[in-house]
């Protein structure tokens, strides 16, 4: 296991408008308010699609399994992580029957509105999101 501290340096508050792709949006936020590090810790709105990836076994790496589809769906949660710029979140939809989601792809068009907070922190998250540091975190 792996754990550190660090202060949050600033929160941000993002609003998407129809018809913005979530993931696309994340990524021009990122990159036109120069966030390069920061935590996901919120995120609610609608979704007129949807489209993420599972992991569809249980050895490393898993394959991917993917779900893409343009049903309509409430935007339960997002979370996850700005590193180095790049956008690394999981979304939550619901509908009428059932809770779904995962790795969050292109392709997720907001309905209504979607609201997303971000923790932005001086902190390098690069070691937290690699497979190929997990002996690394181990021997911590």
């Amino acid at each position: 296991m792996l754990v550190e501290r660090t202060p949050v340096k600033n929160l941000i508050f993002m609003r998407l408008n129809p018809g913005d792709d979530l993931l696309g949006a994340l990524e021009k936020g990122a990159k036109d308010y120069n966030i390069k590090n920061a935590v996901i810790l919120c995120g609610i709105g609608s979704a007129r699609s949807h489209h993420f990836h599972v992991v569809g076994t249980r050895e490393n790496p898993p394959r991917n399994d993917f779900v893409k589809d343009e049903k309509a769906s409430d935007i339960a949660g997002i979370s996850g992580y700005i590193i180095e710029g790049r956008v690394h979140a999981h979304l939550l939809h619901s509908d009428t029957e059932k809770a779904f989601g995962g790795h969050l792809h292109e392709g997720v068009e907001v309905l209504t509105f979607a609201i997303i907070t971000l923790a932005e922190v001086d902190y390098d998250f690069s070691s937290f999101d690699s497979i190929g540091d997990i002996e690394k975190l181990r021997a911590h």
